[in-house]
């Protein structure tokens, strides 16, 4: 079947939730009481496994998202203590502690039984482990996601190693894993890299949280769209054929060293129908809406959106707002 009768397919399956549309799914309350879900919750039973029901998109800023699929509920690069490191004043201060703020992401967190992690900078990768031990959710990323996670203490029965090409099964959702790349600085280089090959000591600090290697997600939900999910601006095209996903979470770029970003990764995943811009807030600010831009992103953003009208004039661009339940 083509990406285009797929599409079509999805559509007249799934008529009432087509359309981009912002509502549903209440928010949590910031300060109200969450209970964390017990650990049987991330192993569904066979009467839940294929009954998706209601299916959101919630962005929580950076290239984090809850998905809630009926009563389960998929995290992607969750990070909610959004830590003032400086980056947004002129300069990242690498010493600064890794310090969790439990009581907004318990304010967020209610339950989760997956999390996938795209790499293991700090504003992807820093609230992670405290949310495992918190839900009992599984956390899927790269080798080096997977040490940092047992320095963390998460119990190695909760984490998964992926490197690109898996395809998951977990009855209401697949989850495909896609070997990708990070973005540049205007150097050419990647900030904070490296990897973490070997057990290591606990993190204490935004600089011991290394890049990690990256990875790329796709979810497909059964009855449901298919979305494909960035945490960096780069990508390897060639790891993309086939995907055609509905809707693209895409990053935004920080630079232009990176050749043709936009259109390649466009042509990459044939056009996709919904194109949502992520990563593009100042993510050292509260979770309010209107999200903060600085003056510089906010060009970017303009730009790449641009670009994608330019490069993809069938697709509809969607600009998120925080903890806003979307329906695709």
């Amino acid at each position: 079947m083509s990406s285009l009768d797929r599409r079509r397919f999805l559509r007249d399956a799934a008529a009432s939730t087509a359309l981009i549309a912002a509502g549903g799914l209440a928010s949590t309350a910031p300060g109200a009481p969450a209970q964390a879900a017990p650990a049987a919750a991330s192993t569904p039973t066979d009467a839940t496994r294929h009954r998706p029901g209601p299916v959101s998109f919630r962005w929580w800023g950076t290239a984090g998202w809850r998905v809630d699929i009926g009563d389960r509920t998929v995290l992607v690069d969750p990070f909610l203590s959004r830590i003032h490191t400086g980056l947004f004043d002129g300069g990242m201060n690498g010493s600064t502690p890794l310090e969790v703020r439990t009581e907004v992401v318990d304010a967020y967190v209610d339950r989760a039984e997956t999390v996938l992690v795209t790499h293991t900078h700090w504003d992807h990768f820093m609230d992670v482990p405290y949310i495992a031990g918190r839900t009992g959710a599984r956390v899927f990323g790269t080798l080096t996601a997977y040490h940092l996670g047992l320095a963390y203490g998460v119990p190695s029965g909760q984490l998964s190693a992926v490197k690109g090409g898996e395809v998951m099964d977990f009855g209401a959702y697949t989850v495909e894993v896609v070997a990708s790349l990070h973005s540049r600085n205007a150097s050419y280089a990647v900030s904070l890299p490296g990897v973490r090959l070997a057990p290591t000591a606990k993190p204490l600090t935004v600089a011991d949280l290394p890049e990690g290697d990256t990875l790329n997600y796709v979810l497909r939900v059964a009855g449901g769209p298919t979305v494909f999910f960035m945490g960096a601006s780069d990508f390897v095209a060639r790891n993309l054929a086939g995907i055609a996903p509905d809707v693209a979470m895409v990053a935004l770029n920080s630079t232009t060293v990176t050749a043709d970003y936009v259109s390649r990764l466009m042509a990459a995943l044939d056009h996709p129908e919904v194109v949502v811009p992520v990563h593009f807030d100042n993510f050292e600010t509260e979770l309010r809406n209107p999200p903060t831009v600085a003056p510089s992103d906010r060009t970017r953003l303009d730009q790449l959106i641009a670009a994608v009208r330019e490069s993809s004039p069938g697709s509809r661009v969607l600009v998120p707002e925080y903890d806003t339940a979307y329906h695709f």
